[in-house]
């Protein structure tokens, strides 16, 4: 048995798609950034500059580009699910070096825009007259409203067949960063199927 060190990357090579989910019940569309195990035929091509996703957080930020390719095929079989949940003014694929990661070890990695609370709002929020703007605490009990709510629904869809690979609902984790960090521990605290909390 070969020791496993978390802090290199696994074995698979990774793919990325995205998509987006809409919640009729609460009029809401959410981009989600999907990162998978992908197929062999891949090897090497998601750490490869050439063949590596490029892609834009926002339209008046540069290309940037992830250890992933762009619709790879996926590898066989179910996969576990992890979630992750950005920060404060963030966006789904902020974190790219670590869902990668977890992709590369076996994981699909589901990070939707929790649409309200990204960067683009911010930005957009930033250029507003200022009488124009929300106010602050409403804005605030939003997020903390909709956040867990986008995370189960983000798990429903995937569930439901939406992505590349199919998942194993008995192994569904969690995780996030700052406010993706609150969102992960109310999520996990409401939605019985998730097994595991970073």
């Amino acid at each position: 048995m070969s020791h496993y060190d978390p802090f290199q990357r696994g074995d698979h090579p990774v793919g990325v798609q995205t998509f987006e989910v809409s919640d009729a019940s609460r009029e809401r569309t959410l981009p989600v950034e999907f990162w998978y195990p992908a197929s062999d035929a891949h090897r090497g091509q998601d750490l490869d500059p050439a063949s590596q996703d490029r892609y834009q957080p926002m339209a008046i930020a540069p290309e940037t580009s992830q250890a992933a390719v762009r619709d790879a095929a996926p590898r066989d079989g179910r996969v576990p699910l992890v979630v992750f949940s950005h920060g404060y003014g963030g966006e789904r694929r902020q974190t790219t070096h670590f869902c990668t990661h977890l992709a590369s070890h076996g994981f699909a990695v589901a990070s939707p825009d929790h649409v309200g609370n990204t960067m683009a709002d911010t930005f957009q929020q930033a250029t507003q007259a200022q009488a124009s703007l929300p106010d602050p605490q409403e804005a605030i009990e939003r997020f903390i409203r909709d956040r867990p709510l986008d995370a189960s629904f983000v798990i429903d869809r995937v569930l439901a067949g939406d992505g590349p690979v199919r998942v194993d609902p008995e192994r569904i984790g969690i995780t996030g960063h700052s406010f993706g960090g609150w969102t992960t521990l109310q999520t996990t605290a409401r939605d019985t199927r998730i097994r595991a909390a970073l």
